[in-house]
């Protein structure tokens, strides 16, 4: 491994311990392996979000962004994407993979060193699910064994997926989502069953049953405003070069152009922020300082602290965020509406950079482990696909190129941040105005840039 202290290397082909899948994010790339001194990429992060800033100022006078130009697919690619075969063949490997990892859940081994439950939930699906959405879109929505099941159900019983029996109470949002999400981010970075395949199983289950219920009550509408990882996919999925143009076709399209069509909504705002907040205290727990303040406590009894620092750093981003957007209200002396709604498609892009900054090497290594057990998910010394045996590959990048792609992740996410939130300032606030009032909106996302830098490469 190119550049990696020999200690590094032997810490990385360490087996993960029971539990711990989630401190492997960071499996490699630290600021010892930049090509440039840390304190030169902290503070070029932030010059290069400053100054994007400025260049938006001076050349993108009017809105250009629209979620309805683009250009059309091929026609033969449009009808392969489109095709009902297709469309039902994903559908049906993707619910046969979910019942297999259910039954592994219960019938195979039980914690991650024997079970591919784990690795599946937590990495090739949470954190997998990122880079499919950004290049395909919401693909969850399509493939979603939920939505499945449900349809299935449905049609065995005669009845239309679409209806159901009553409609989706007024005022609902993304509320339900954010829960979800809550929720999920709370299992993974918090409670000590991360490793637990059973635990993980029943929960999962707890989790289909529920949603299968309320959509056999508001029928499938209720999975895109309420079920957690479509919500999520759809939203990384605006920022995917493919999407639908006004006609309905499959077309080629601006990525920012596609996320300039989210619509405030009741629980948008607080859907993101725990998104973003999640990630940041991701990294809080890799300081020194958090670990002086949790102390030597695992299991069960670090949980309270755990869960007041994921807290903390959720109500630190909806506070901060909150009063920026409001604050640029004031300063650009508009009534242009409740200002937080109309911005949040801003963040999107920032907690998008955050995942993979945080998640990019843990997707790339311990994701081959996922593959390694998907061929004996019962442990009975199967090998379906020929990958039992397979051994993790941390040669297959470098720990600099990992810190560059942690560091652009951060800076980019934050540069398309700036750009949305320019275009749509422009469109609320006239004049001078429309770069005056961004200024609040600015500071924030600087901070969030020195701060994500630093969390992800510092080691304070």
């Amino acid at each position: 491994m190119t550049g990696a202290p020999a200690a590094e290397v032997a810490a990385l082909a360490a087996p993960a311990a029971p539990g711990d899948l989630w401190v492997l994010a960071h499996g490699v790339g630290g600021r010892t392996d930049l090509p440039v001194p840390f304190w030169l990429a902290l503070y070029g992060a932030g010059i290069a979000v400053v100054l994007s800033f400025a260049a938006l100022g001076a050349l993108w006078p009017t809105p250009r962004l629209s979620p309805d130009k683009g250009r059309p697919l091929p026609r033969v690619l449009a009808a392969v994407a489109d095709s009902p075969v297709f469309r039902g063949v994903l559908r049906g490997v993707v619910l046969a993979a979910t019942l297999v990892l259910l039954a592994a859940a219960f019938a195979g081994g039980p914690d991650e060193a024997s079970n591919p439950l784990p690795w599946f939930l937590f990495i090739v699906f949470w954190v997998g699910l990122v880079p499919v959405s950004l290049l395909f879109g919401p693909v969850w929505r399509i493939v979603s064994p939920l939505r499945t099941l449900h349809a299935l159900v449905s049609r065995v019983a005669g009845g239309d997926p679409d209806e159901g029996l009553r409609d989706l109470p007024p005022g609902l949002g993304y509320w339900p989502a954010t829960v979800g999400i809550s929720a999920f981010v709370w299992l993974e970075l918090v409670l000590p069953i991360t490793a637990d395949a059973r635990a993980l199983g029943i929960i999962l289950l707890l989790y289909g049953v529920a949603h299968l219920v309320a959509a056999s009550v508001y029928g499938a509408g209720w999975f895109a405003r309420a079920e957690a990882f479509e919500v999520y996919s759809t939203l990384v999925g605006r920022l995917a070069p493919i999407g639908r143009l006004p006609d309905g076709r499959l077309g080629l399209r601006n990525p920012l152009g596609g996320l300039s069509g989210v619509r405030a909504e009741p629980g948008l705002v607080a859907f993101v922020v725990v998104l973003l907040g999640s990630t940041a205290f991701d990294g809080v727990t890799r300081t020194s300082w958090w670990g002086e303040f949790a102390g030597d406590r695992g299991g069960w009894a670090a949980v309270p602290k755990g869960t007041l620092g994921l807290v903390l750093c959720c109500a630190v981003v909806a506070v901060t965020y909150i009063a920026a957007t409001r604050a640029s209200g004031r300063t650009a002396r508009a009534d242009a509406g409740p200002l937080p709604g109309a911005f949040v498609h801003s963040v999107v892009p920032i907690a998008v950079g955050y995942a993979v900054a945080h998640y990019f090497t843990l997707l790339l290594f311990e994701g081959q482990q996922a593959l390694r057990l998907a061929s004996d998910p019962f442990g009975t010394g199967a090998n379906w696909f020929g990958t039992a045996d397979h051994n993790v590959d941390f040669t297959v990048i470098s720990p600099r190129t990992v810190a560059l792609v942690q560091i652009g992740g951060i800076v980019v996410g934050h540069v398309l941040g700036v750009i949305a939130a320019h275009d749509r300032a422009i469109s609320l606030f006239k004049g001078r105005a429309a770069v005056r009032g961004q200024y609040p909106l600015l500071a924030v996302m600087v901070a969030y840039t020195l701060g994500g830098v630093a969390l992800l490469l510092g080691t304070g």
